[in-house]
């Protein structure tokens, strides 16, 4: 007989925050060291900042994927790594 446990009632444990962050950081794919995984009452928390909404939505992608059954909420926010338009003038 196997355990069922479902995740979605509950909070994630430890071990997913875990295996979250390491899918973060290890996927050669992803490689994006500055997520925070955060454990919150219903769910799990993603906190950081990427160069894109594409990154973004690829790493959301990519945890959804791994772990269908968490409830994961989004607080990636994108940082502007474009050039600049105008020629800065020093005094």
């Amino acid at each position: 007989m196997t355990e069922h446990r479902d995740v979605a009632t509950g909070p994630p444990d430890e071990y997913v925050e875990a295996e979250i962050h390491r899918l973060l950081t290890e996927d050669p794919d992803v490689a994006e060291q500055g997520i925070t995984v955060l454990r919150r009452e219903r769910g799990l928390v993603l906190y950081g900042e990427v160069e894109s909404p594409h990154r973004r939505e690829e790493i959301l992608r990519r945890v959804a994927q791994r772990f269908p059954d968490v409830p994961i909420t989004s607080d990636i926010g994108v940082i502007r790594a474009q050039a600049p338009t105008e020629i800065e003038q020093l005094p």
